[in-house]
């Protein structure tokens, strides 16, 4: 299958994710290495400040051949997807990118993580998974 994992560039369990449905043969997408040689998308390649932008700075940086670069890969690798892989704790993008996939009729699989707050809307979800050995049960029996 083709997998999209959505996550956060804090989240230090995702590269284990990415790295354990390659070794069960997935194709998987991943936002921090998007493309061989290629570090994925950073606020701070357009500006060193970001993080001090106002609302008409951060709608213009939106515009910059960067951010589109950047949005253009993760989307046409969503696009191209069969499913998505969210592992929390991640924030607004992944849980913009899920509800893609929900919208989309494409299965959303969920990967908790650590203490959380419950969120009732995860229901949208095909699963909702405590550890990553049930998630890759229900991703196979997806695949079959």
């Amino acid at each position: 299958m083709k997998i999209y994992v959505a996550s956060s560039w804090r989240n230090d369990y995702q590269p284990e994710v990415v790295r354990t449905l390659r070794e069960l043969d997935h194709e998987v997408y991943d936002f921090k290495h998007p493309h061989e040689g290629d570090d994925g998308f950073h606020w701070s390649e357009i500006d060193g400040g970001w993080q001090q932008w106002d609302s008409p700075r951060y709608i213009e940086a939106l515009r910059h051949p960067i951010a589109e670069r950047g949005f253009k890969n993760d989307w046409e690798a969503m696009v191209a997807a069969d499913a998505c892989v969210l592992v929390l704790p991640c924030g607004r993008s992944a849980h913009i990118e899920a509800g893609y996939f929900v919208g989309a009729g494409k299965p959303l699989l969920i990967l908790l993580g650590g203490q959380m707050e419950p969120e009732l809307m995860y229901k949208m979800a095909t699963g909702v998974f405590a550890n990553l050995g049930s998630l890759l049960m229900r991703l196979h029996a997806l695949d079959s």
